[in-house]
């Protein structure tokens, strides 16, 4: 396919060097220029694309008509393309005819998501940046949403599976389990950072210029946002719900790899010892709460192992696992009327607490586990069979932290699957 002369003007050229956001929109040098709100564009929207040519037209239609509206001349689409082989950046090149919004960047010596978005970003003129997915997996109209929730102030606005009115389509059991497991992990690795949003390996996003100008970004793979987050000065934070779509052309690129890319970044970040200092308010009344009710826990659990193991014979391990299931259900019901009150009501019905005592099991689940390793541990190498209920406490002290951390995170974010 070839394309108009006339066109070359729209065919932008990757930056050289560093992946840098200059704080100027379209300069290097660190000086605004004239414009309204001191840019020449209040948005600048970064559509990466590779072997996107069924996608292309229809999300560039979609977004110009949503961005006329809202921010009529006050906006610009770049696609970025890395040299895609059915010819992706030639169909978006050609649209530039009618629509002088849109430009497009043609990768030929780099390749990866994450760095193209930052490219774009490099060239972009906005005073603020963003980037949506091609495929159409990331609903257009959200995007008025995620500008309005910038418009209160926020650093970055974050589009969210995993907060009210978000949700996937059809994912398989295994793609759910990979990506929770994802985040959790991430939780573990890298509090500081995945904590801060519901749905950190989201890759549909708007941020204000002025936090990730300036620091060199190092980014792996596909998860950027972690990136914005862990190097950029992001001091406030808005989440907006989305439900995922599925590909209606095309293949989807997720694959082991992105996971594999994903923990890389995790461990990168972690030992980069560069993450933002944050500020944010430990919930300490929450915390409180969650451990009188825990306490509560611990009595149900002490009398059923009392009443299994001592009383009826029952082997240590058995009894253990039916007394901590009987603490989880009591934890829960009380955490759910009293800890999490305030979120609880906001997402009544059966269905939605079914849905927090699941993941609330899951996570306890898993503290039962390790909270049985090590009360068999204790029990077995260091205090013998006299002190069983002494290690019985101390395992249940071990996960205590376990379980309020990633039940904050997961089990009150109630997820609407469309």
């Amino acid at each position: 396919m070839k394309t108009s002369v006339d066109l070359s003007h729209h065919l932008l050229s990757p930056q050289p060097g560093p992946l840098q956001v200059p704080l100027a929109g379209g300069k290097t040098e660190d000086k605004l220029i004239d414009g309204a709100a001191g840019y020449p564009k209040l948005l600048s929207l970064i559509v990466p694309t590779y072997n996107e040519s069924g996608n292309i037209h229809q999300i560039v239609a979609r977004l110009v008509e949503l961005l006329d509206q809202a921010l009529p001349q006050n906006y610009e689409l770049i696609v970025v393309d890395d040299n895609s082989p059915d010819g992706t950046w030639e169909k978006a090149l050609l649209l530039t005819q009618s629509l002088p919004q849109l430009r497009v960047m043609r990768r030929q010596q780099e390749k990866g998501l994450s760095s193209a978005v930052i490219r774009g970003w490099q060239v972009a003129e906005g005073e603020i940046l963003g980037v949506i997915d091609a495929d159409l997996q990331h609903p257009p109209e959200v995007l008025l949403q995620l500008a309005e929730a910038m418009q209160t102030g926020v650093d970055l606005a974050v589009a969210s599976r995993h907060v009210e009115g978000g949700g996937v389509s059809e994912w398989s059991l295994t793609r759910r389990f990979l990506s929770r497991g994802a985040q959790m992990l991430g939780l573990v690795l890298l509090p500081q950072v995945v904590g801060r949003v519901s749905d950190p390996m989201s890759g549909y996003f708007l941020v204000r210029r002025s936090a990730i100008a300036g620091p060199i970004l190092n980014p792996k793979g596909y998860k950027i946002l972690l990136e914005v987050i862990g190097r950029g000065q992001v001091k406030t934070i808005a989440e907006v719900g989305y439900v995922f779509q599925e590909r209606t052309t095309g293949e989807s690129k997720v694959s082991w790899r992105q996971y594999v890319d994903y923990i890389h970044h995790l461990v990168r970040l972690r030992l980069a010892g560069r993450l933002s200092r944050l500020q944010e308010q430990f919930p300490l009344q929450r915390f409180i709460r969650f451990g009188i009710v825990g306490l509560s826990g611990v009595f149900v659990d002490m009398a059923i192992l009392y009443l299994l193991h001592t009383t009826l014979g029952l082997p240590l391990t058995r009894s253990k696992i039916f007394a901590g299931e009987a603490a989880i259900f009591n934890n829960f019901i009380w955490n759910d009327s009293w800890t999490f009150a305030d979120v609880s009501q906001q997402q009544q019905g059966w269905g939605p607490r079914l849905k927090r005592f699941l993941k609330f099991n899951l996570v306890c689940l898993a503290g039962l586990v390790l909270n049985v390793l090590i009360l068999n541990f204790v029990y077995n190498w260091i205090f013998g069979q006299r002190w069983a209920y002494l290690g019985n406490l101390i395992a249940i002290a071990v996960v205590t932290i376990w379980n309020f951390w990633l039940n904050l995170k997961l089990s009150w974010r109630v997820t609407q699957v469309k």
